[in-house]
């Protein structure tokens, strides 16, 4: 049930793709949200988005249309058998060769 996935949403820097990453962040996003769909769990749905405005945490979390604060996401996981931190860093580091890729192709 959709409802009981914790929605994380990632808001990623143009910067991460380098000096013109404002022309390609949101075709990234894009690529990206489709190479990452895999990493979505039972527990946990990922969504990526350009984060233009620095006022926005990098990330959110919601549960049921509801906002969550890190530590509520955290303790939401815990009860499901996940650590956030260590499903955070899997994404990250998916993340990461993601952007490589990304930049070695527009070079």
């Amino acid at each position: 049930m959709f409802d009981n996935k914790l929605i994380v949403l990632y808001r990623l820097e143009p910067g991460c793709l380098g000096p013109d990453g404002t022309d390609h962040i949101e075709t990234f996003c894009n690529l990206a949200q489709q190479a990452l769909a895999a990493f979505d769990t039972d527990s946990c749905q990922w969504f990526l988005e350009p984060r233009f405005n620095k006022q926005l945490d990098e990330m959110a979390y919601c549960l049921a249309n509801k906002m969550l604060t890190r530590e509520q996401a955290a303790k939401y996981l815990a009860r499901l058998g996940d650590d956030l931190e260590q499903v955070q860093e899997s994404f990250e580091d998916k993340l990461t060769l993601l952007i490589n890729q990304y930049i070695a192709r527009k070079s």
